[in-house]
């Protein structure tokens, strides 16, 4: 009986051993899984597995080619290239043989892709982006909130923790948005961030094709776009491309020695995104700039390095494909490898033409931010392929304007209007995404030292000028930081995603009166919006702005629509007699925000103290 017992114990060890072996040497294959009838016929695949280096890959499906095998000086990796321009759609056995024996075995699928697909249509000047940090907007699933094995609990009381938002409460709250008259989910990184502390905000991603479970899974981000799609709203996923996270699975298994800039030298980055463009500066601050990390915790990517770069632009395609996005914003554009960006951005565009993507240049020169357009004819010759580029220069303009007192003939609006001039230097400046705010900077109801009245004209104008318009999630109920610059308090939780809140935004409870005059403004404001072709296409038109008074025109030869921004604290007359090439004809304005008719036939119009004139002319 004693030597039954201690065969058992044996047999049992040996299997927990084994089982534990197998769990070791498991092979991982990113993509998991690929489309057929795509732009590119090739295909590489990445596969990480215990001393596979000297294994032979064998793919037989139909149509499918072993194009090429690159090995690296990490046994644990393979790179297979696939040809699959005449692929048809299926399962095959991926096999890695030793000496014509099968060692490791993986089923791959190629989906047989939709037709629709190439042909998608990105955001445009019709929509309207909501930027929500999913942790910080609603819990839909409390049950997600901490995950075992997952070292970032949930701790709602610490501004920098995990506070429960997820998919989830994205999913629930699709009609607020919808309601609201938004067109477009910008939704921070919703990606895997297994770090140790401090990754509700998504940027340190430590897998780049698994959703982070605190947030939900894969299947739940495309339920939320596919949900979003029936309301007509577009879901536009947050990149980065510059750095992943210190806890990504690869960092304790590197294919390469070049995998990463500075790897095993950390060197931070200098921001000096000037370097790029200077055509005066060193060949130090260039690369400091390109391959310095942020922080010890976000280890820079070498994107020249060729594998690494074609992973990651099939990591973007692979995404667009799988949720059916509608865009993508790319995070600190200007940072990873020039060339590696113009070739993503190249091979994106190439595979869905209509696509947009905005990417973010945090400069206030619009000469740099306009670099990276697409259509630039830049002095070094540098080819960029980049739709979009968020409006970082206008941004600051629009908050230093309504902040500024209208003293001189170059104070207040005057910023605006003589950043605005810049437009020239774009080559289609309708694409740029315009803001009063986001979430890594005070949200502009703080910038504008809560100040309601401002805070309306700041998004009039973003909801009327030229571009795509973007607002923060609680914008509309005036949500607000204390603590300048505090990015924990900058994405406050938003009232009523959480069982027990007092506040509700969703249904209005527990709102002071003016967040719930702020709340209907921007409703009205963007739900006229929603159907106001003249705004999507029409050509402005602005006038020097005076006395506190910036006026400017939208027309599209069928319908016109008069703006007017007033800072004054008292009764003002604008005389309207400058502006009779734009009102030739016309005997009356509507507003669209409070219905009131304004005859234009008289010499000067009476203007609301310290607001906004949105009229429809007739």
């Amino acid at each position: 009986m004693h030597c039954k017992k201690l065969l058992l114990l044996f047999f049992l060890l040996s299997f927990i051993t084994s089982t534990a072996f197998a769990q070791q040497e498991k092979l991982r294959v990113e993509p998991s899984f690929w489309w057929t009838d795509m732009k590119n016929p090739d295909l590489q695949l990445m596969l990480h597995g215990q001393n596979i280096s000297h294994l032979q890959p064998e793919l037989k499906h139909p149509g499918v080619k072993v194009k090429a095998v690159t090995k690296v000086k990490n046994p644990n990796y393979l790179f297979v290239t696939l040809n699959i321009e005449n692929a048809k759609p299926g399962k095959s056995d991926l096999k890695l043989k030793r000496d014509g024996k099968t060692v490791e075995r993986y089923t791959y699928e190629l989906r047989k892709r939709d037709p629709k697909s190439a042909t998608r249509q990105g955001f445009d000047t019709s929509d309207v982006l909501y930027l929500i940090t999913p942790d910080r907007f609603a819990n839909g699933n409390p049950k997600n909130d901490s995950v075992k094995g997952m070292d970032d609990k949930l701790n709602r009381s610490d501004k920098g923790g995990r506070h429960g938002g997820d998919i989830s409460g994205l999913i629930d709250h699709l009609d607020y948005v919808d309601e609201m008259g938004f067109t477009a989910l910008w939704v921070n990184p919703v990606l895997e961030n297994d770090q140790p502390s401090y990754s509700y905000h998504g940027y340190s991603t430590t897998d780049f094709y698994k959703v982070d479970p605190r947030f939900g899974s894969n299947e739940e981000y495309l339920q939320l776009s596919s949900l979003a799609k029936e309301r007509g709203i577009k879901l536009v996923m947050d990149m980065i491309l510059n750095h992943c996270g210190s806890a990504h699975w690869w960092m304790d298994d590197l294919p390469t020695d070049n995998w990463l800039n500075f790897q095993g030298d950390f060197k931070t980055t200098n921001h000096r995104r000037e370097a790029i463009q200077d055509p005066h500066a060193s060949a130090y601050d260039y690369r400091m700039h390109t391959e310095g990390w942020f922080v010890e915790s976000m280890p820079d990517l070498n994107q020249e390095n060729e594998l690494l770069a074609n992973y990651l632009i099939q990591n973007t395609i692979w995404w667009i494909e799988y949720a059916g996005l509608g865009g993508i914003r790319m995070d600190t554009y200007s940072y990873p490898d020039p060339q590696f960006m113009s070739e993503w951005t190249h091979r994106v565009m190439e595979e869905y033409p209509n696509f947009n993507i905005v990417g973010e240049e945090w400069s206030v020169n619009p000469a740099i931010v306009s670099y990276w357009q697409r259509g630039k004819q830049n002095w070094n010759g540098y080819v960029s392929y980049l739709p979009s580029l968020m409006d970082f220069p206008v941004q600051n303009a629009l908050a230093e304007s309504l902040k500024d007192d209208e003293s001189s003939w170059e104070s207040g609006w005057m910023k605006l209007y003589t950043m605005l001039v810049n437009d020239f230097l774009y080559p289609d400046p309708n694409n740029l995404v315009v803001f009063p705010d986001n979430h890594d900077m005070d949200r502009i109801y703080t910038q504008l030292n809560q100040d309601p009245e401002l805070t309306k004209l700041a998004v009039t104008y973003v909801l009327t000028t030229r571009g795509i318009p973007q607002l923060y999630y609680g914008t509309e109920i005036l949500m607000h930081n204390d603590e300048p610059d505090d990015h924990g308090i900058i994405r406050t939780d938003f009232p009523g995603g959480w069982a027990g809140d007092k506040r509700n935004a969703f249904t209005g409870t527990g709102l002071t009166r003016e967040e719930q005059d702020m709340h209907q403004f921007t409703k009205r404001l963007l739900n006229w919006r929603k159907n106001a072709e003249v705004i999507h296409t029409g050509k402005l038109t602005h006038y020097a702005p005076m006395k506190g008074v910036y006026v400017y025109f939208r027309d599209n030869g069928k319908e016109r629509v008069m703006v007017v921004l007033n800072k004054n604290t008292e009764p003002y007359e604008l005389e309207l007699e400058k502006f009779s090439p734009q009102l030739s004809g016309l005997t009356q304005g509507t507003d669209v925000i409070t219905g009131k008719t304004y005859d234009l036939n008289q010499p000067t119009l009476a203007l609301p103290q310290k607001a906004s004139l949105v009229l429809e002319l007739k």
